[in-house]
């Protein structure tokens, strides 16, 4: 590595509806790695590793590839320092990459473009003894502490014997208070920024949260007169089935007295066909008596015809004469037609 590049910090737009997030120091090799270095002091209200995925993915997709095969997409890494634990695990320095669900690349690791390196600087444990460091332990620790100087005894042994650490005290000494100066008044205005920017984002967020619950009472109220007006029509409905129940209720009654009284003349006429039949009977078993009574009479009146026959047949064999007979009893005709 020979030199670097520091490079424009703020993301350019692609397309209007883009997000334009400035970076907190954006740097380019002179192989043409590109590595974000983010410094996260706190947790915010957004969400930090979709965050700094979405830093890796547009960073990686800016590079000018016109005219060039995919295999010459230089690598390109987001360094993040914490300041507070968001990695379910006890290391301290985290890579992230392309990995399935059993942890199998899905590119050669020498050939993966895009990293995500997180450093979360709360998990050291300040009170190790310098001796049991490693080096990534040291160089946070130097960066959380450099301030104090050879006041802190491991920084003292770390600028002593640490010949990284003596070129970065060397760079620092390089440095005017009026460039230390400079440097935390662009981190403190970046840092600002980037709270003005998330509480504007909230106050978005809040003021379409309030628009939507303006509509969502507009649409609540129109529910509520439609419901009201389907009410009323439906209090309608129930007061016209109840007129239409009570006339109903009306034509029953009406129709139950109908059937009553046609009940009653039901009833009135079976006693007469009753007394009717009754008198049919009466007047059949009269019927009976009379003929019997003819009959018997009609007997009575042959037997006396006969015994008058057998008088008359007596008398006329007798030699009493037709004439004589007819004015004992019957006339002349008469008397001929029964002796015959």
């Amino acid at each position: 590595m020979n030199h670097v590049v520091v490079k424009n910090s703020e993301m350019v737009k692609d397309y209007s509806k883009m997000k334009s997030p400035r970076l907190d120091l954006l740097v380019e090799f002179d192989d043409r790695t590109m590595v974000d270095l983010e410094m996260q002091l706190r947790q915010t209200k957004d969400n930090l590793p979709i965050r700094f995925s979405y830093y890796l993915a547009r960073l990686h997709g800016c590079q000018e590839l016109e005219g060039k095969y995919y295999g010459e997409l230089k690598e390109t890494i987001v360094l993040v320092f914490f300041n507070v634990n968001l990695i379910d695990n006890h290391r301290m320095c985290n890579t992230f990459t392309l990995r399935n669900e059993e942890g199998l690349s899905f590119v050669e690791e020498n050939q993966d473009r895009m990293k995500l390196r997180t450093v979360e600087m709360a998990k050291l444990d300040v009170n190790k003894p310098l001796k049991v460091m490693n080096e990534q332990e040291k160089m946070i620790y130097y960066f959380l502490n450099c301030h104090k100087g050879i006041e802190d005894s491991k920084i003292k042994v770390m600028i002593e014997s640490d010949g990284v650490i003596q070129m970065l005290e060397k760079r620092v000494e390089t440095i005017s208070d009026d460039g230390w100066k400079k440097i935390i008044e662009d981190f403190q205005k970046l840092h600002e920024n980037e709270e003005r920017m998330e509480r504007q984002l909230e106050l978005e967020e809040l003021q379409r949260a309030k628009e939507e619950a303006r509509k969502a009472m507009l649409e609540v109220n129109k529910l509520k007169q439609e419901a009201n007006k389907l009410s009323q029509e439906a209090d309608k409905k129930i007061e016209d089935a109840e007129k239409k129940s009570e006339e109903a209720d009306k034509k029953f009654e009406e129709a139950d007295k109908k059937f009553e009284e046609a009940d009653k003349k039901f009833e009135e006429a079976n006693k007469q066909i009753e007394q009717a039949n009754k008198q049919i009977e009466d007047a059949n078993t009269r019927v009976n008596d009379a003929n019997k009574r003819a009959d018997e009479s009609a007997k009575k009146m042959n037997q006396m015809n006969q015994e008058m026959k057998q008088m008359i047949q007596g008398m006329l064999s007798n030699s009493m004469s037709l004439e004589f007979v007819s004015k004992l009893s019957k006339s002349e005709s008469e008397i001929m037609e029964l002796v015959k």
